[in-house]
């Protein structure tokens, strides 16, 4: 357990701030769930699929782990579904997830679930990069990332258009779709939608390490439902680790275990916009 005096010492103050601030702004978008239009409700669900979309699909399996290739069309609308999502570029979180596969659960993981779990759920974000990580991060090659013209489009526009994507587009589409209030959809959909999607990705590397079944290998990373259903189909986390290269990180079909990311992969692949599974 880090002293008070330690983390003063090792925070990343921008992201203490930042992370305080969105959080605020969902207890905002919460207490407005009580006052908005009921059409907000599955308008909150879509716009929180298609974010999720944008880690899972777009930087996870597709840049990631290239457990699939792409037609442009697609990557172009994964990379706006990433910004939404608005979890760093396309190219830092695909970096820190191969980081996170080579070192798993060691002092150069990232989010090293050994440090606890709120280490390994969002504390990693509150600290500075301990130098082994950055040294492992530099290890690895990342010219495929470099080449795709969608990772470096958003690259080059950091941060502005993930900011934009993330706050002022959800706020459009509420006030456009449904007619709402312009702040109960920014602090629903921008704020409140953003944080919870957060929390579904950052249950991956927390919970799905510490709770669950390891049907595959006596490794870290459990088969963990409850973690699937918030993160649409992440939480086969075993299995994952097991065979990290599979696009659908998970043994099963859809139907038996909760995959909807799988289930759009799919469908991308009978039009003929994904290939290589």
């Amino acid at each position: 357990m880090m002293s008070f005096s330690q983390f003063k010492k090792e925070a990343n103050w921008f992201m203490v701030y930042y992370l305080s601030v969105v959080h605020l702004g969902a207890i905002e978008g919460i207490r407005r769930l009580f006052f908005c239009k009921w059409e907000m409700y599955p308008l909150f669900f879509i716009v929180y699929y298609f974010t999720g979309l944008g880690i899972t699909m777009g930087a996870h399996r597709l840049w990631a782990h290239r457990s699939y290739k792409a037609h442009g069309i697609v990557r172009f609308f994964l990379m706006l579904c990433n910004s939404l999502a608005n979890q760093g570029t396309i190219f830092h979180w695909s970096r820190d997830h191969r980081v996170h596969h080579k070192y798993s659960d060691t002092v150069a993981d990232p989010h090293n679930s050994e440090r606890g779990f709120f280490f390994a759920h969002m504390g990693w974000l509150l600290v500075k990069k301990d130098p082994r990580v950055l040294e492992a991060g530099t290890k690895l090659n990342y010219d495929d990332l470099w080449a795709d013209w969608t990772v470096v489009m958003q690259e080059k526009l950091n941060p502005w258009g993930q900011l934009f994507m993330c706050f002022v587009f959800p706020t459009w589409v509420g006030v456009h779709f449904i007619n709402d209030d312009w702040k109960n959809a920014l602090f629903i959909l921008g704020f409140l939608r953003y944080v919870v999607v957060l929390h579904a990705t950052w249950l991956v590397n927390s919970a799905a390490h510490f709770y669950g079944y390891q049907t595959y290998d006596n490794i870290p990373p459990r088969e963990n439902w409850l973690v699937s259903v918030g993160a649409i189909g992440e939480g086969w986390h075993n299995w994952h680790h097991k065979f990290p290269y599979d696009y659908a990180t998970s043994e099963f079909g859809a139907t038996v275990q909760f995959n909807p990311t799988k289930l759009t992969i799919d469908f991308m692949a009978l039009l003929g916009l994904v290939t290589d599974r």
